[in-house]
């Protein structure tokens, strides 16, 4: 009478399947944890260790120094401790990485969406995306870097006109993939029933989408926008080490790479350092991507 009488245990919860899907991926933990430690010590790591304020006589005598008990990972050739430069340079580089994605989505998704549910905007829209798709994008960021960055200098400052320039350019060089994946989404949500029985009720365009059609795009969306956050940390990377990103003064792990490239031979660390930092970082993220894209797909979650 027990087992018969007794109630049916409740379903899961959409979220908690997703996170039991999402722990399976064992790659996916592992670039969480990571992620989460880098953010961590960039948050607070400039606040707990704090570089010795050092005379110039005494700065020229500890430049290029190995990891010691005093310097961690050593000092680069003005006699910087390497340790808080990399916590700072982590700082603006996760920033660069998290602003570029947030407006390569916003942007990728409003010309999905509008390419998408509207037909006759389609093609025009979708012609653009592949005119932004064909254009070699470091060179194009090269340009746009050389041509702006003393005018938005002159009028933020350096280091605010840097960090807005190269968010700005990698932004508006990185939406085309979200785009396509959205107006993918859409063209298949606008065909469903709940969205017609909106559009027989008299419902508007805008509050079909609001309502029915981006609720339903976060998964991809949010899929891409991990993996564009990686993005946008390579190139952000490469344009310092070209030498055309923030100022020296003002560290990423980019401009440390591309500091410490005429001293490789002789101090190794001082490339491997910045060098491993992205590679962990770039890697995490995409690891938590490939995650949140099986934790997100029904058909993989009922396995």
């Amino acid at each position: 009478m027990t087992d018969a009488t007794s109630a049916p245990p409740k379903p899961a919860s959409p979220r908690r399947e997703i996170w039991q899907q999402f722990r399976t991926h064992k790659g996916a933990l592992f670039g969480l944890i990571v992620i989460g430690i880098l953010i961590v010590a960039v948050l607070i790591g400039p606040y707990l260790w704090v570089p010795e304020k050092l005379t110039v006589a005494q700065a020229i005598k500890l430049k290029n120094q190995g990891p010691s008990l005093r310097f961690p990972l050593g000092t680069d050739q003005l006699g910087r401790d390497m340790l808080a430069r990399m916590l700072l340079a982590g700082r603006v580089s996760l920033a660069v990485g998290m602003v570029a994605m947030t407006i390569a989505i916003v942007f990728g998704t409003f010309i999905g969406t509008m390419a998408g549910y509207f037909r006759r905007l389609d093609g025009f829209l979708m012609r653009i995306t592949d005119m932004f798709l064909a254009l070699p994008v470091i060179p194009l960021l090269l340009v746009m870097v050389m041509l702006f960055r003393d005018r938005l200098a002159g009028i933020l400052g350096p280091e605010l006109g840097a960090f807005t320039l190269i968010v700005f350019a990698i932004g508006v060089t990185s939406w085309m993939a979200t785009a396509r994946i959205v107006r993918g989404e859409v063209l298949t949500l606008k065909e469903r029933e709940y969205v017609l029985a909106a559009r027989s009720i008299g419902a508007r365009p805008n509050r079909i989408i609001r309502r029915h059609i981006l609720p339903n795009v976060v998964s991809p969306v949010m899929v891409a926008a991990t993996l564009g956050v990686a993005e946008a940390i390579i190139t952000e990377s490469v344009l310092s080490f070209f030498g055309l990103g923030f100022p020296p003064d003002f560290p990423t792990w980019g401009r440390l790479l591309y500091d410490g490239l005429q001293y490789m031979q002789v101090y190794p660390e001082r490339v491997v350092w910045p060098g491993l930092a992205i590679s962990l970082t770039v890697l995490s993220v995409n690891y938590i991507g490939d995650g949140l894209r099986d934790a997100l797909d029904p058909r993989i979650r009922g396995r």
